[in-house]
């Protein structure tokens, strides 16, 4: 059984950058796609970046210029490099992982469809 804990999250200030880290326990990262989520206040959550073990990405648009997924295998860890942050990118992120050969990273974020799931980390970008 994978097991997910984000961290990295908290308050900044519009303009600046945070990175989050997903490390994975239980098991390995290697054969998964791993996916962010985003559940902003009073909205659905949605997928903005997933990320295949070969690196393949996605952005949902409205991070795509902004962010960046990366892994390290060694760590068993996915990061999101957050830069030029807006005070809409506020809410709560979660990472997810599913094994890459039953979804792209498009799908995975698109669709949502992760089988493990964190508990999330707050980001809030307020001035």
């Amino acid at each position: 059984q994978l097991q997910l804990v984000e961290s990295g999250g908290g308050l900044v200030q519009p303009g600046e950058s945070l990175t989050l880290s997903c490390t994975a326990s239980g098991s390995t990262l290697e054969r998964h796609s791993i996916g962010w989520f985003r559940r902003a206040p009073g909205k659905e959550r949605e997928g903005i970046s997933c990320i295949s073990p070969n690196n393949d990405t996605y952005y949902s648009d409205s991070v795509k210029g902004r962010f960046t997924a990366a892994r390290d295998a060694a760590k068993n860890t996915a990061y999101l490099q957050m830069n030029a942050l807006k005070p809409e990118d506020t809410g709560i992120y979660y990472c997810a992982a599913r094994l890459a050969m039953m979804v792209s990273p498009q799908n995975l974020c698109i669709r949502q469809i992760g089988r493990d799931w964190g508990q999330g980390t707050q980001v809030t970008v307020s001035s």
